[in-house]
């Protein structure tokens, strides 16, 4: 259903696809297959705003990392600054007991 729902948004040719996690209760093998033609998508130019919990998925696909906290933007930087930086996932992704 999340291929169709892509696929759909695709045939309005749009200069941005919005995405609303979309791999939310998925199996992780098609996860992975979503991920590769997402990481396609991107290739062929068009932009992604991804809203995604699945860290891996958006360590996949994001050029850019933005954390929201509470609606506001509690983090932002780049997809490279994000990876070498753990104390933001330990700071703001981290669960607490």
């Amino acid at each position: 259903q999340q291929m169709l729902a892509i696929a759909r948004a695709l045939l309005n040719d749009p200069k941005l696809l919005i995405l609303d996690e979309p791999t939310e209760g998925l199996a992780p093998v098609i996860v992975d297959e979503l991920v590769k033609i997402l990481r396609r998508i991107k290739g062929e130019g068009l932009s992604i705003l991804l809203v995604e919990q699945n860290l891996m998925v958006c360590d996949a696909l994001a050029d850019r990392h933005y954390v929201l906290e509470q609606g506001r933007v509690a983090y932002q930087g780049s997809a490279a600054q994000f990876r070498e930086d753990p104390s933001i996932k330990n700071r703001y992704l981290a669960l607490s007991a």
